[in-house]
């Protein structure tokens, strides 16, 4: 019980994930818009796919800890981003005014490895490694 618990923040990120890919081209053009207005460095990078897949690879890490959060396990959690992020493109093929992008992927892919560098930094893994018990 106590693992599969230990996955419940990834499935409620890739739900969120999988909510925001379901937003029509309109909707999400709306409030995308208005932000790159105040943020204009938002013109070239998609900020919400490298977000989100930060997050999803931390609660990816999240959820294989109880081992040590090897290098390879790293590797591991931006392969299942990256896997995931091929989902979501795929998905938003069938949604009305979206179309996968390969800049996503990209975008995804970045978010997930800087979250296990970010997880490298000696304080940030102390605190990952007491909060997770690993």
């Amino acid at each position: 019980m106590r693992y599969a618990v230990r996955w419940l923040p990834s499935i409620l990120c890739m739900t969120a994930i999988f909510y925001l890919s379901s937003n029509t081209g309109d909707d999400m053009n709306g409030w995308l818009s208005e932000i790159q207005r105040f943020l204009p460095f938002m013109q070239g990078f998609d900020w919400g796919h490298f977000a989100a897949y930060f997050v999803l690879a931390l609660t990816f890490a999240w959820g294989i800890t109880g081992r040590k959060l090897t290098w390879g396990m790293k590797a591991l959690v931006v392969l299942l981003c990256l896997l995931y992020g091929v989902t979501d493109e795929y998905h938003q093929s069938f949604v009305p005014g979206r179309s996968p992008d390969p800049l996503d992927l990209r975008n995804d892919g970045i978010g997930a490895a800087l979250a296990m560098l970010f997880l490298t930094i000696p304080i940030v893994n102390k605190t990952f490694r007491q909060w997770t018990g690993g």
